[in-house]
């Protein structure tokens, strides 16, 4: 390596396994003695920084990552920030036809379901906005 710095290499927040949330609120969360700043996904491949295109209207775009994981998951907690939302009907089909059951409820409620089911070792998933 030469004598010139490299200067900030910025990567994609992940963390490359499953892990409980400890925390949440302050425009983030706390896992795995870690902390993010931001929406998360929780996916068997890992914990992934999300940015969703608008929080308040989810579509099949912002899901993506999880989408091309489905196989590996059956149920995908939807945290919604700190009021429930419905997830629109396009949303809703898109997550039937990789047979995945997809529940919204608040971000502390989603959370809260996703360390249970977690606990016991269901192919689960979530989708966490962040809240304040």
């Amino acid at each position: 390596m030469t004598g010139r710095s490299r200067g900030i290499l910025i990567r994609e927040a992940h963390f490359p396994g499953r892990a409980p949330i400890d925390a949440y609120g302050n425009g983030g969360f706390r896992f795995a003695d870690m902390s993010h700043r931001g929406s998360i996904l929780c996916l068997p491949s890992g914990i992934h920084g999300w940015e969703p295109a608008d929080p308040a209207a989810l579509t099949a775009s912002d899901f993506e990552r999880l989408l091309a994981e489905a196989a590996d998951i059956e149920i995908l907690l939807v945290g919604t920030g700190r009021e429930l939302r419905p997830l629109g009907k396009d949303l809703r089909s898109a997550f039937k036809e990789v047979r995945i059951s997809a529940d919204p409820m608040s971000t502390g409620a989603a959370v809260r379901t996703y360390n249970v089911l977690l606990a016991e070792d269901r192919a689960v998933a979530a989708a966490l906005i962040a809240v304040d």
